[in-house]
């Protein structure tokens, strides 16, 4: 009977996640809260690792305490697994002790439980973990040289920073690592983030006889360093050649790379690679131009957005012209949402952009298509367009927001609680307490949520 409502009690939860995320304040009935306490000090490896993925989907994160103390005294790997990719997901310390020492006894530990702790240790940047992966990279285990490359990069800062580098340098030149490794390698020099690192890095970007795939990474790790002083000179160098490269991979490889750096030859560079005949080149072009707010580039993003015939190129150059922003930018956008033969993508984006920019300014309108695209039955353009209205933040949204919450509709209610929250619409205080007691328990819980959020009374709601 015990397993059973437990099961229940795991489907139900999982039901009114998908129709609501919780946030880690949502309130948690006693009963519920108490289950789950419960499964933490009792529970199977399999009930706790439901718990802890529901746990994850909700973004809770009341029963770290519990956690931390059941990962110090188990060897389960189920359970250790997801606790690490538990707190690995959000960067959140506590396991360091016990990540470490699953690393220390790797021999004693399950495979899937030493990856899952390096990968823990590298996302939380546990700096005190330098020497402990050191020594497992130097006990040769394959099964964790890749793991442990790419998590002492993370780890390493500061004057660590070039001590690791340097390590791995050797290691690489010296000790003939598999090809297997070597990417991961060249990776975490990006991540460790030394400037010592970009003569060794490129060398390989630069080299055309090397592959691909080592070129790539190389140029990564360049970019992820960036100018820094003495040798940032180098890597911009490695980056400039690699544009005009061969391999079409590592081309838009080099033109992605060029976002941290600055200087006419690098605009000069961005807006060449709009006329790459390979579409990852026009991708990286557009957000390298992004990136760099490039309003020289606007021109050369209005014409792909309108004509490439690639969706995700298109898509991107929309972006950066959001992010350019520039009038003349806003002007693009606001022709490529009100032209209606346009792709529903298109449109929406487009409309993402300019809520983003100028919210005052094209509400009215974005309402207008809204509408429109209601009265046509564009499902997917509505659905996409109310999400966009959901995710608005500006001065006169009362309006949208109390229409949107008296519809029928449980995704047109759910945006408009989004609304309210987003823009403190307390004047909304009666209609919000309303769905606080619908039959939707997901819906009613978000509303409870958007009433404490707001600072409204629970009086009244059911």
């Amino acid at each position: 009977m015990k397993k059973m409502f437990f099961a229940i009690f795991i489907a139900a939860a999982c039901f009114l996640n998908a129709q609501e995320p919780s946030s880690p304040q949502s309130p948690v009935p006693d009963l519920v809260e108490q289950t789950r306490f419960n499964t933490i000090k009792y529970g199977t490896e399999t009930e706790i690792a439901a718990l802890i993925q529901s746990l994850k989907t909700e973004g809770a994160d009341y029963l770290d305490g519990e956690i931390i103390a059941l990962a110090a005294n188990t060897r389960n790997q189920k359970i250790l697994g997801g606790a690490f990719s538990f707190f690995a997901d959000r960067e959140k310390g506590g396991l360091e002790e016990r990540a470490v020492r699953a690393v220390e006894e790797w021999d004693d530990e399950e495979t899937e439980t030493v990856l899952a702790a390096i990968d823990y240790l590298g996302r939380v940047k546990a700096a005190a973990a330098a020497p402990v992966l050191k020594e497992l990279v130097e006990s040769g285990e394959k099964r964790f040289m890749n793991a442990a490359f790419r998590a002492l990069g993370r780890v390493s800062s500061g004057a660590e920073a070039g001590e690791t580098a340097e390590y791995i340098i050797d290691f690489y030149e010296n000790r003939d690592p598999a090809d297997d490794i070597r990417r991961d390698m060249i990776a975490a020099l990006g991540a460790a983030g030394s400037a010592a690192a970009l003569p060794f890095l490129a060398g390989i970007a630069s080299d055309g006889e090397e592959r691909a795939p080592l070129r790539m990474a190389a140029l990564d790790s360049i970019a992820k360093i960036g100018d820094t002083p003495p040798d940032g000179s180098a890597g911009l160098e490695a980056v400039l050649a690699c544009v005009a490269a061969r391999d079409p991979n590592v081309r838009a490889a080099a033109v992605t790379a060029l976002g941290p750096f600055s200087g006419s030859k690098v605009d000069e560079a961005i807006l060449d690679a709009f006329r790459d005949s390979f579409y990852r080149t026009r991708i990286a072009a557009a957000q390298a131009s992004r990136q760099r707010k490039l309003a020289a580039a606007v021109p050369y993003l209005k014409f792909r957005a309108e004509r490439d015939e690639i969706p995700a190129v298109r898509e991107d150059s929309i972006r950066a012209l959001g992010a350019i922003a520039t009038g003349e930018s806003i002007d693009v956008l606001e022709g490529l949402f009100t032209e209606r033969k346009n792709s529903d993508r298109v449109r929406i984006i487009s409309a993402e952009m300019l809520m983003q920019n100028q919210p005052e300014r094209f509400l009215d309108r974005l309402v207008a298509e809204l509408d429109e695209a209601k009265l046509k039955n564009q499902t997917a353009l509505y659905n996409g367009l109310l999400k966009v209205v959901g995710e608005t933040k500006s001065g006169n949204m009362e309006s949208i927001t109390r229409r949107l919450i008296q519809h029928s509709g449980v995704i047109e209610k759910s945006y408009a609680l989004d609304m309210a929250a987003n823009n403190n619409l307390t004047s909304l205080a009666d209609e919000i307490k309303t769905i606080a007691g619908d039959k939707n328990e997901g819906l009613a819980r978000k509303a409870r949520r958007t009433m404490e959020k707001l600072g409204i009374a629970h009086e009244g709601a059911q």
